[in-house]
This record gives C-alpha cells, structure tokens and sequence, in this order.
C-alpha cells in the first residue's frame, strides 16, 4: 500500500532526542490482525484514509505486523512512583510508531498499545486483551466528547492469538493518539538516570513542543513548571465535575501535555461519595475521587524536585522557586472548580456564599446517596421528584437558597439554564453499560452494543431522547462495583 492510500505523514522528533530516552525495537508481529473498531473521524482529522486502514495492509499495520512508510518504532523510557514508591518502568507493551503531521500541521504522537515486549517490559509479556484496550476506546473517546483534554483512541484490532492472564482472553492492540507521551516519569527516569544536560535537553524539548509560547525574557524552566501546575490544575478540576475517577494516578500517568492519559482502572462515579475507589488494587484509597486533587499536586512536587537543577545555580533558591510555583495549584484548582460548579447550577457571577452553596448540595448528596450526574440533570429540568433528594427535608431549604442565589444575578432564567445544558451532561458512560458493551464485543464478537453506546455518548450535552435510557444508574447490588488493570 503506498503512503499516498494511507495518509502516513510521520517526522520523528523524539527519536532525534538522546538514546537514553529510549529503545528501538519493532513490533511483535501478530499471527492474524484483523480491525474491529475505527474512528473514522479521527483519522480524516489526522490526514488518514479510513478506507485505506481497513484493508488489509491497513490492518496489519495498526496491529503492527507491518511498519508504515515514515514511521521510526520505539519504546520510550521513564520512571515513576507507583502508590508511592519509586520504580523504574518504560513503555513495556507500547511502541510510539512516529509522530502524525496533520493537513492543520499538528503533530500527533501515534502509539500501538500492546505491540510485544520491549527492554522494559520486565517479566510482562507485552500484550494487550481485547477488553481493556475497548476499555480505553470507549472512555476515553467519552472524555474528549465532554470536553476534557484526553488521549484519543483511533482503532482496535485483534490479533487472532491469546493472551493468558487469570485466564485465556483474546489479544489486541490499541492505536492511540496523543499530544505527547510525555510524562512526570520521563522527567525523573532522566534525572535519575541522565545528566543535567540530558534533563535540559528534555526541558527544551518539551517547551518547544507543548509550550511554544515562552518568550525570549525570564525563566524558561520556571516557565514549564507553572504552566504544567496550570494544566494540571485545569484538568483535575474538570475530572472532578463529571465525577471520573482515574484510578492510578501513578507520577508515570501525568502527562505534561495536560492530557488525561492511561484509562486503566478507571470509572465514572454513580452515587456522590469522595471516598469512591474502583480499582481493585487501590485497597487504601489513594487514589479515591475525593483525593485527586491532593495526588495531582504530589505528582507535581516531584516534578518539580526534577526541575531543581535547571531553575537556578543555588539550591535553595531553587527550592524558593519551586515551592512558589507549587503553590499556586491549590488556588488554582479551586479557582476552576469552583467555575464549573457555578456553571452547573446556572450561576453567572460570584459571592463569597457560592462555596457554602455548593458545600451543601454536595453534603446531601453523599448523605442520600444521590446520584451525582442526575441530581445536577433534576436540577437542570427543575425535575427534583425524579432525585434521590426529593424527600429530604433539608433539600427544599437548599433549593430556595439556590432559587434566590440565581434571582440575584443579570442573567436571565433561559440563560441559567442554557449555561445548565452546556455543563451538566445527558449521561456519562456508565459503568454497567461499558461492562455491558465490553461483555457482548469480547465474549461474542457483537460490537453492535458498543457502537450504540458510543453515538450517545459522542454528543453528552445534547440531552437527546435516545440517551434517556442510558442515564439510568445501576441497579442497587451488594457488591461493589471494581475495575482492573489492564494488564
């Protein structure tokens, strides 16, 4: 197939960066790669031909037994505090193919997930199972219809071979699409294992890739440390308005682009609770929903201790500087967040009383147990006998509040409530459905299911009939929903 078909547009500037960033190596070719899902979307906007990927050459090439025109294969190295603890780790199971130029001239990393083994894949075996690379499909194509900044899922295919975990599951590879695969954990595998040349060459490269807006006056590394703490800050605050709970927040699964990236153990919360914890492995709650923030902000503080040798010749003016950069996340956070929030209960303006507001809304809700998504949607339709907060006596005092809150406001009614639409979605992709389409493309080969699921959740704020039926939460059940590593 010439690269004419396909659309292939790579430069490779990562693979210009030190060897010791990380290991050429090919994929494993697979015994039979076949492509079940494609993001037709995705692709035109890449400058790729789906027509093209879905022949058989272009199967191949995205379950990696062909390597296209252009394309420099490659695992990329880095470290990072897993709970906690440092470890080294790299792309163990992945392979950055190239970086996709677009028609718009956007650069696009292109990475096969679960590609065969690389020098990091320690004792893995460098495969990935249908099911948790549909996983990653679905949720994180959701996300970027919410709106928030993710890594973007472009196809899946199986590979006709098994892979062997608890038990025998079907193999596949992920395409995935991102900004960068830049991560906390390159930072520190380079100051760990590299010079402070190695980490200023990094510094370089990730300023001109993500952050081209520094100018030619001030600190360019002090620079790259407050705008991650800004994206960082950004982005935790949107995960926490639509109730997404990452699930291994590990220091490897910060991406600097600002991105949200590794949909491993995560999930969307159902009834309000700030302890919610969904991964299997997470058995002390760290990484909890109501936790987020706090993590976010140690991920940056070990960011930033990789920094330390580039911000200043002296120590502890380093230390200065770092730590007032730090700083800022809290407020910063804060700041969205509590943005978002006003938004979605229909307030334009500021007081100082909005926080207590908010406060207690969210107090009732993980004291009934409401759930979160559709306690917001009853109060964007004024629908609240459909709430689990309709017979609590202390929410008929919260909603006359709220009620004279907005009458204090310029803003008009309709508008409230069109700022209500456009920050409270129809539906979230919720867990029983993903299990739901998962359990039928995995187990019997029907997509079909998925498909559905995915056309309503393209377009979260349409409050479209056709979604009503996927808003319902689950049925109550006495064990609690878990979610694994898809390992």
């Amino acid at each position: 197939m010439t690269q004419e078909l396909t659309g292939w547009n790579f430069d490779n500037s990562y693979a210009r960066l030190p060897e010791l960033f990380f290991s050429k190596v090919d994929p494993t070719p697979v015994h039979l790669p076949r492509l079940v899902v494609l993001n037709d979307r995705l692709a035109a906007s890449l400058g790729l031909n789906p027509e093209a990927l879905r022949s058989g050459d272009g199967a191949a090439m995205l379950a990696g037994n062909r390597i296209p025109a252009g394309a420099e294969p490659l695992a990329q190295a880095y470290a990072g505090h897993q709970f906690g603890h440092f470890t080294m780790l790299g792309d163990g199971r992945a392979l950055l193919l190239g970086e996709q130029i677009t028609p718009a001239g956007e650069r696009f990393d292109i990475q096969l997930k679960g590609s065969g083994r690389t020098p990091y894949s320690r004792r893995g075996d460098g495969r990935a199972a249908l099911g948790p690379m549909l996983r990653e499909y679905i949720i994180s194509e959701a996300m970027h219809a919410l709106g928030i900044p993710t890594t973007r899922s472009l196809a899946v295919a199986t590979t006709g071979e098994s892979i062997l975990r608890e038990t025998e599951l079907p193999g596949a590879v992920l395409t995935r699409v991102a900004a960068s695969h830049l991560r906390v954990g390159t930072f520190q595998y380079v100051a760990k294992w590299g010079t402070v040349q190695d980490l200023r060459t990094l510094a370089d490269y990730i300023l001109q890739r993500h952050f081209p807006d520094f100018g030619p006056i001030g600190n360019r590394y002090l620079f790259l440390l407050q705008e991650t703490v800004k994206r960082q800050a950004a982005l935790i605050a949107q995960w926490q308005l639509v109730g997404f709970i990452h699930g291994v927040m590990n220091t490897d699964n910060m991406a600097l682009s600002g991105e949200t990236i590794d949909y491993g153990p995560c999930a969307f919360m159902d009834a309000y609770d700030p302890a919610t914890v969904f991964s299997s492995i997470d058995t002390q709650g760290r990484y909890a929903y109501g936790n987020q923030p706090y993590i976010a902000a140690w991920n940056l503080a070990r960011f930033a201790e990789t920094l330390l040798p580039l911000l200043h010749d002296d120590e502890a003016q380093s230390i200065t500087m770092a730590e007032d950069a730090l700083s800022d996340f809290a407020s910063l956070f804060q700041r969205n967040w509590l943005a978002g929030m006003r938004a979605k209960l229909g307030i334009f303006n500021e007081e100082r009383e909005d926080e207590s507001l908010i406060g207690d809304l969210l107090g009732m809700m993980q004291k009934y147990r409401a759930d979160y998504t559709n306690t917001f949607l009853a109060l964007t339709f004024d629908k609240m006998e459909d709430s689990d907060l309709s017979c609590a006596a202390e929410f008929a005092s919260w909603h006359e509040l709220w009620q004279a809150r907005l009458s204090r406001q310029q803003e008009s009614q309709a508008s409230s409530h069109q700022l209500m639409l456009g920050s409270n979605p129809a539906l979230i992709p919720r867990n029983h459905r993903v299990e739901e389409a998962l359990e039928a493309a995995a187990e019997r080969g029907d997509y079909s299911v998925m498909e559905r699921l995915l056309h309503v959740l393209s377009n979260p704020y349409a409050h479209s009939p056709e979604q009503a039926e996927y808003s319902a939460p689950p049925a109550p059940s006495n064990r609690p929903y878990r979610t694994f590593c898809g390992t």
